[in-house]
């Protein structure tokens, strides 16, 4: 037997060459055309005879050198070099194989791992028998490639993307539909992570399906975005591999509010509901073709629903008392077209109106304007006197009236004379700058803590007298006396007027006669003292 050879792939290509020139040949003309007509035919007696096709299976992830199979083929390769014999593997796949003597191995490397998921199901290579460079016998290899769970499920990335959902979505729609695939082929459940920001605006009907429903009403007025934590994981498997994605779920607004005043009272925290404010502003009726000014103000709404932003139409529902009050439908300004006369009654106008939306009438508001008329202001506001006197007995109750000479109650009033009893009571009264000691009431009357004064203490303190309607001041200081337990708070001032301004005129001629008589009789005895010695 002659010596047995073999060769790579690339030495195939030189085999090929030479088989084709013997082709060429006229004598082996006739040999050729059998050879083809008898696919995988083993000569027997041939050298290459007594192999078969390769069948084997591996699984993927195998390191290099891995047994394959043994070749049935009858010579040893290399046993006698007398012999020129060949073995030959080609094909697509042949860089996966290599010979050992008869045996076949898989010829993997660091860089290049068999993976079913890259290569495919199968190797598809063809071994070739060549002796004296001529073709004795080919035989099939396939090698079956046995999967491996060696890969974690990926969300598909247009899946996962950023979601825009309308927040009139009825609850129990299907919103969108997540998917994951494994590249080994194993079922996959989606699970909502229940630890997430937002788990229960959705949930999963079917976790095979991977379809996210709707679970909760959507707000835009309180939130304009959520987000879920969602699983995939493998159900089929011993790993139970798993991957997560965050879905963020952004909220379109939709038309379900209706329109409300400015400032915005909230019902309560979180209730996308507002208390109408009362709009309120004073005029005089010398006023006229005039622009009101309100408070709190100006007359201003806006669409509940912030995302449209839809516009808004004004109107005077009542009140208008014969178009004296116009609006613009656009800005919500009340202009005053005439002046309200003197003979006129009314000293209050209460209008209501109402905003709604241009596009539906029967989303709106209304709110209530009050117009007071005042007279014209002439005098300002003035006390009687620059400075009060005040008293206090120390004691320990919480609070105390302050009071003035013979134990009256102290009251300090201001004075205006476009009143004709002299009462403003528009008129508010305060200290300052603000005393922790004492508070002053709208009657002007003084009141003082009393169980955080000390006797012997005396305080001045400035109280102001402010007209709310024209913003007029007047101001004037009090001083006060803390007088200790049980002392009686003075009848007057230290003067003949206050020392007998109490006392009956009567009773008072009479302590004079009393006084006159006995002057005159200490004279009289005098003079008759004198006259004795004489």
């Amino acid at each position: 037997m002659k010596a047995v050879t073999w060769s790579q792939p690339d030495d195939c290509v030189l085999c090929r060459r030479r088989m084709w020139r013997k082709m060429l040949r006229p004598c082996n003309l006739l040999l050729w055309q059998v050879a083809l007509s008898l696919s995988y035919h083993v000569v027997t007696a041939s050298p290459c005879g007594g192999g078969s096709d390769i069948f084997a299976a591996l699984r993927e992830n195998s390191p290099t050198g891995q047994f394959i199979s043994e070749l049935g083929i009858t010579a040893e390769p290399g046993a006698n070099r007398a012999n020129s014999l060949r073995l030959c593997v080609s094909g697509e796949d042949a860089a996966w194989f290599y010979l050992d003597g008869r045996t076949l191995r898989l010829n993997a490397s660091d860089p290049r791992v068999l993976d079913k998921e890259a290569q495919g199901p199968m190797l598809i290579a063809e071994l070739t028998c060549y002796q004296d460079d001529v073709i004795q016998s080919k035989f099939r290899i396939l090698v079956e490639i046995l999967n491996e769970n060696d890969n974690r499920p990926k969300f598909v990335e247009e899946t996962i993307h950023r979601f825009t959902v309308n927040e009139l979505t009825a609850v129990n729609s299907v919103l969108f539909t997540v998917k994951a695939v494994d590249a080994d082929g194993d079922v996959i459940s989606y699970i909502i992570d229940p630890s997430s920001s937002d788990p229960q605006f959705f949930r999963i009907d079917l976790p095979n399906s991977g379809k996210i429903v709707l679970n909760k009403p959507l707000d835009y007025e309180t939130r304009t975005q959520v987000q879920v934590l969602i699983w995939a994981q493998e159900v089929n498997t011993e790993e139970k591999f798993n991957t997560s994605a965050v879905l963020t779920v952004n909220i379109e607004d939709g038309d379900d509010q209706y329109p409300h005043f400015l400032p915005c009272t909230r019902v309560s925290p979180g209730v996308p509901v507002c208390v109408s404010p009362t709009y309120s502003t004073n005029i005089t009726q010398k006023h006229q073709d005039l622009v009101l000014k309100f408070s709190p103000g100006p007359i201003r709404a806006e669409d509940g629903d912030r995302g449209l932003n839809t516009p808004l139409i004004y109107s005077i529902l009542s009140g208008g008392n014969q178009s004296r009050f116009e609006i613009n439908n656009r800005t919500g300004e009340i202009q005053l077209t005439r002046a309200v006369p003197l003979r006129h009654q009314e000293k209050t106008f209460t209008l209501s109106v109402m905003v709604c939306q241009e596009d539906d009438h029967l989303k709106y508001s209304v709110v209530s304007v009050l117009i007071r008329v005042l007279n014209e202001n002439t005098f300002p506001p003035v006390f009687n006197r620059t400075t009060f006197k005040g008293f206090i007995v120390q004691n320990l109750n919480p609070a105390s009236i302050v009071t003035t000479y013979g134990n009256h109650v102290l009251q300090i009033l201001a004075s205006d004379r476009d009143f004709s009893d002299g009462l403003n009571p528009n008129i508010h009264y305060s200290i300052l700058p603000p005393s922790g000691l004492y508070q002053v009431t709208n009657d002007g009357v003084l009141i003082a803590r009393t169980d955080s004064l000390h006797a012997f203490d005396r305080h001045i303190i400035q109280v102001v007298a402010r007209d709310e309607e024209s913003g007029e001041e007047v101001s004037a200081s009090v001083d006060i006396e803390v007088l200790q337990t049980g002392q009686l708070v003075p009848r007057g001032a230290f003067t003949e007027q206050q020392m007998f301004g109490n006392v009956d005129s009567r009773l008072a001629g009479g302590i004079i006669a009393i006084i006159l008589l006995l002057v005159l009789s200490a004279v009289v005895f005098l003079m008759l003292r004198v006259v004795k010695r004489r």
